[in-house]
């Protein structure tokens, strides 16, 4: 028997994904590209930082900008799942580079209220989601070239988290990890573990034969790193919310865990740039950037 499609996804259309794996914040951002046509999309891409140093570069998001170029294929979106901590986005790097729009879930808008309390922004920061070209809201759909994407609100690891459905492909977020790994931590500020338990369960209510592309991977165990499974696997072996795992049980797993976990090491400068669309701070008098350090908040 053939499984129920949440929206009017074509699940013939199988886009070519090009992985891009960042070690420095284990990351794996992608390009995607319409098999009919020269048309793609870049997700979660990554700008370089060295935090010790203060110093930016771009040498991740030249691969991606190099390889579009060089197949000589039109950037038509760059997607945001969420608002990362763990890693800077590129996002207005590459779209200088090779145009497009840029798109994040709508939701933007109470993370930047959120932190741009804590980092004690003034008011000429907007927190109304304007550094975007697009919010999306739960069911939106966008094109790219002749492909449909289908955009699924899956909030819990942040209050903006977004599944993007493009073909027989789902681009997940952090919302799920490779089934070994199992989710993504849920104690940011406006994240839930109950809330991320059903949105959780919303990614496999998708067709099990659907590819699910990761934010992230970590090589547990020592394993090689991975980005690339399947619904129908993760319903089967996730360690966190496979065979039928109840939300309780979920909630007390992913809250006591979650009480272990230090800060990632780059959420400090990662939302304060992310929040700004992948935009430094505006710079000062003297033409200089800084980033702020809020001391005992986070």
């Amino acid at each position: 028997m053939s499984e129920p499609i949440p929206f009017n996804a074509d699940l013939s259309v199988v886009p070519e994904v090009v992985p891009f794996f960042d070690e420095a914040t284990n990351t794996i951002s992608y390009i995607v590209r319409d098999p009919a046509t020269n048309a793609c999309a870049v997700i979660d891409s990554v700008m370089d930082i060295d935090y010790a140093a203060g110093r930016i570069t771009h040498d991740g998001a030249d691969r991606i900008v190099a390889h579009i170029r060089e197949q000589g294929w039109t950037l038509e979106w760059l997607i945001e799942t969420h608002v990362h901590a763990d890693h800077l986005s590129a996002a207005p790097y590459i779209q200088q580079q090779l145009g497009g729009k840029l798109g994040i879930g709508e939701n933007i808008t109470i993370v930047q209220d959120t932190f741009g309390k804590i980092f004690n922004e003034g008011t000429e920061f907007q927190r109304d989601g304007s550094q975007f070209d697009r919010l999306f809201v739960d069911g939106d759909t966008y094109q790219i070239g002749t492909m449909t994407g289908h955009v699924m609100h899956t909030p819990g690891h942040t209050p903006a988290c977004m599944t993007h459905v493009i073909g027989n492909a789902a681009f997940v977020g952090d919302t799920l990890f490779m089934p070994d790994g199992g989710s993504a931590r849920a104690d940011f500020p406006g994240g839930d573990a109950r809330t991320l338990y059903r949105s959780i369960q919303r990614v496999l209510s998708l067709p099990g034969d659907m590819r699910l592309f990761m934010c992230h991977d970590y090589g547990p165990n020592g394993r090689d790193i991975q980005w690339e499974t399947s619904v129908a696997d993760e319903r089967q072996h996730n360690i966190h919310v496979g065979h039928g795992t109840s939300e309780d049980e979920f909630v007390a797993m992913r809250e006591a865990r979650d009480a272990t976990l230090s800060m990632p090491k780059l959420i400090i400068p990662s939302l304060q740039v992310n929040m700004r669309a992948g935009q430094m701070p505006p710079k000062d008098k003297d033409g200089k950037t800084f980033l702020k350090v809020p001391v005992n908040t986070l």
